[in-house]
């Protein structure tokens, strides 16, 4: 993957549209050189602020947990270089751009050892991208799906375990699309039977004709915001590119809202933990890295205020109420059709811009 695709990474642009949606839950704690060395300073997503998951950690240990949210890898690279070395002791970052925090010296291996790698959905491990040089630069800790969300009382389920749904007239004007050209390409190849690690320039045309089917069918293109909204408002009944991510946080208010993985596949995303080289804390960052990663760590970050997603950890303390929100049963299924979001090179990856904006302004 190229660091400018990368830099584009889908879950990070849909990170920050979280953040923006979960503003009263998303807190900004603090941190800085100016933190005692005890204290563990971390950089992190919004799902890790909220207090449910960081203050049993903190009461375990006596220790506080100072962090910071930010948007998207660039962003929290570009942090840590205006930062002083030993600053920061962990990270969450996407898990296809672990390298390139390692290609810039800033991590530690970890202890495979002292981590519980047996208990990880083997599809989400990610070690093409965690793994460098023999070595474990992160680990994966919570996952899930760009796919079909939809309101299960507006919409025939079974209609929704086939992309066909999207194109076809049943539905027409009760569709949204996420407005983010990366998954949704990804679930145009799926519809068309192509593998999205193997596109090239020659499957544009074809791709081309699916999202015009879908936005044919769309009454809106949106940001998370905007798409989740009509979604859970019943402006649209049908999301393209939503998730768990979207349905599972509200289905105390709306039940009705649920998400497919069609027989086509979804697409996958993936965040992981990263601890820094120069950190001075370099114990308790492990036992934090240990902490989340543990089956109550991982329930609770799962089922973050900010926003929910897959637990990577198979043993997580999920209620049984969590596992049927989140399918959690269903994951072994999920993941064998599960696959990776279009990593372009740059060329392809304006090709793809250009052809998204094609679509977008289509009538």
């Amino acid at each position: 993957m190229s660091a400018q695709s990368a830099s584009r990474n889908p879950l990070s642009i849909l990170k920050s549209h979280l953040h923006a949606a979960c503003a009263a839950t998303a807190l900004l704690l603090g941190a800085g050189s100016a933190a005692e060395a005890a204290d563990l300073n971390a950089l992190i997503w919004c799902d890790h602020a909220d207090p449910a998951l960081l203050q049993p950690f903190e009461e375990a240990n006596g220790v506080k947990v100072n962090v910071k949210e930010f948007e998207g890898t660039g962003a929290g690279l570009a942090i840590v270089e205006q930062s002083q070395p030993g600053d920061w002791d962990v990270m969450v970052i996407d898990s296809i751009d672990v390298p390139r925090g390692v290609e810039k010296g800033l991590f530690e291996p970890l202890p495979e050892d002292k981590l519980p790698l047996a208990d990880l959905f083997p599809q989400v491990k990610m070690d093409g991208s965690t793994v460098i040089g023999g070595k474990r630069y992160g680990i994966t800790e919570k996952f899930g799906y760009n796919t079909i969300g939809y309101n299960k009382t507006k919409v025939d389920p079974a209609d929704m375990q086939s992309m066909a749904a999207l194109t076809g007239d049943k539905y027409k004007g009760k569709v949204a699309i996420y407005d983010y050209y990366l998954p949704v390409i990804g679930m145009a190849a799926l519809a068309i039977g192509k593998k999205t690690a193997d596109l090239t320039e020659a499957d544009l045309p074809a791709l081309k004709d699916e999202l015009l089917k879908m936005k044919a069918n769309a009454k809106l293109v949106g940001e998370v915001t905007a798409s989740q909204t009509a979604l859970a408002t019943g402006e649209v009944d049908i999301l393209v590119g939503g998730g768990e991510w979207v349905t599972a946080g509200l289905a105390k208010e709306n039940p009705a809202l649920d998400f497919s993985i069609p027989k086509e596949g979804a697409v996958l995303w993936s965040q992981s933990l990263a601890m820094f080289k120069d950190s001075k804390n370099k114990d308790m960052a492990l036992k934090f890295i240990q902490y989340i990663m543990s089956p109550e760590g991982q329930a609770r970050l799962a089922t973050s205020s900010c926003y929910w997603g897959m637990p990577a950890n198979t043993k997580a303390a999920l209620t049984d109420d969590q596992k049927k929100v989140l399918r959690f049963d269903e994951q072994p299924g999920f993941l064998a059709r599960a696959q990776a979001y279009p990593a372009p090179n740059a060329d392809l990856d304006k090709k793809m811009q250009d052809m998204w904006t094609e679509m977008l302004q289509a009538k």
